[in-house]
């Protein structure tokens, strides 16, 4: 497999994270002589939140995860994932291989069934062969270790080209706070929620509630901005754990919130660099809207806008494009009053090219590997960024292919 060219040099030194450990095993649930279940034992007194799809088509494994962080619980916890089926539209089957690997998990770890999360990455519509799983259950609860994060990362993957993980430290009353995180994604990848999967864990002391506004709040700026091809996964999820292990409470505390904040955004952009096919990292930024949720919409459609991002590909400074997008997005919008920006490079206003835009300077700036479009609507003080790709005839060979 040929690694993204956007990828990280390396993956990251992950640190500890006190109250959490992991194991990594080759279940053979799709791919031969690869990771593909990771298990994660959690300590007690440990806060669990998450955000999942909003499909409407969602798998068995995120209903049973949204109806256990419904009404949250005490005790030891544990996250099961696996990669190469994703254990959706499998009817009472797929509930059925949920409650088997819960069962499971709880009867070689003494965690209750109802503090164990699941969740399945991969092809749709074909039973999940959970024997294979829980015939590795008593393996990797055995070889559990507060270092193997990383191995975690690998055992999630489906068509990443690279795994991914991200660390953020923060001094708070003198004491270190330490964040981990990984996630899996490279297509299938729309915000609808937080998109793919993520598991993130830190030291922090937080409850429940407070760790699910929060979480829900850093995911809509995140996650809930990047997109590689318009397609929102039936098997999304993102779960955050907070031990308590550092004993320091961090509700309401800034410097949290921001390291969760940056760590969280790192992670997301990741994804979009491993976007199937992709050879651009592309940023998306709207100004001047009527409102937030009008600038959103223009940054999406700019962003899913198969015509721009086949011309960012091609690097062809093709601004009509943007036009284009801004003016199908439904947000309010007026033609004299629209700038466009390619990097630096004032592109278009008053309602047509700007007089002093060259085509030369365009055709160079899209040589970038890294692109950003800036819009301004010149209306109001509504802002909003997205980030995606560019969209390559090598995201057409995978996922022709994806099933053979």
């Amino acid at each position: 497999m040929t690694i993204s060219p956007l990828a990280p040099a390396a993956f990251p030194d992950l640190p500890v994270i006190d109250g959490v450990t992991f194991a990594a095993a080759a279940a053979g649930v799709k791919y031969a002589n690869r990771l593909d279940v990771m298990l994660a034992i959690i300590a007690d007194g440990t806060s669990v939140a998450g955000v999942f799809t909003t499909s409407a088509t969602r798998s068995a494994n995120v209903l049973d995860c949204q109806r256990k962080l419904s009404a949250p619980s005490n005790g030891p916890a544990a996250i099961i994932v696996n990669s190469g089926n994703s254990n959706a539209f499998t009817g009472k089957r797929g509930d059925g291989s949920v409650a088997a690997l819960c069962k499971g998990v709880s009867d070689v770890s003494g965690i209750a069934e109802g503090r164990i999360f699941t969740a399945s990455t991969g092809v749709i519509g074909e039973p999940l062969p959970h024997d294979k799983i829980i015939a590795k259950l008593q393996d990797l609860h055995d070889t559990q270790g507060d270092n193997r994060l990383g191995d975690a990362a690998q055992a999630i993957m489906t068509t990443d080209t690279f795994a991914k993980g991200s660390t953020k430290t923060v001094m708070i009353n003198g004491a270190p706070i330490k964040i981990a995180g990984i996630a899996k994604g490279s297509g299938m990848i729309a915000p609808d929620m937080a998109t793919m999967l993520v598991y993130i864990f830190t030291d922090a002391k937080i409850d429940q509630p407070d760790l699910q506004a929060l979480v829900s709040r850093k995911n809509a700026v995140t996650f809930n901005c990047i997109t590689v091809d318009s397609d929102t996964s039936t098997s999304d999820s993102l779960m955050i754990a907070a031990t308590g292990a550092s004993g320091i409470d961090v509700t309401g505390n800034e410097s949290f919130e921001t390291a969760l904040h940056d760590l969280m955004r790192d992670l997301a952009h990741q994804v979009v660099r491993d976007g199937e096919g992709a050879t651009k990292f592309v940023t998306i930024n709207v100004t001047g809207a009527a409102s937030d949720a009008d600038a959103r919409l223009v940054a999406m459609a700019t962003a899913n806008s198969p015509l721009v991002k086949t011309a960012i590909a091609g690097e062809d400074p093709n601004w009509g494009r943007v036009v284009m997008a801004v003016g199908k997005s439904g947000a309010t919008a007026d033609r004299d009053l629209l700038s466009i920006r390619f990097g630096d490079i004032l592109v278009a206003e008053n309602g047509w090219v700007a007089e002093t835009y060259t085509e030369d300077a365009g055709a160079d700036y899209m040589k970038n590997q890294d692109i950003t479009i800036n819009v301004d609507l010149g209306l109001d003080q509504g802002t909003a960024t997205a980030w995606t790709c560019d969209l390559t005839h090598g995201y057409i060979t995978i996922n022709a292919d994806y099933r053979s």
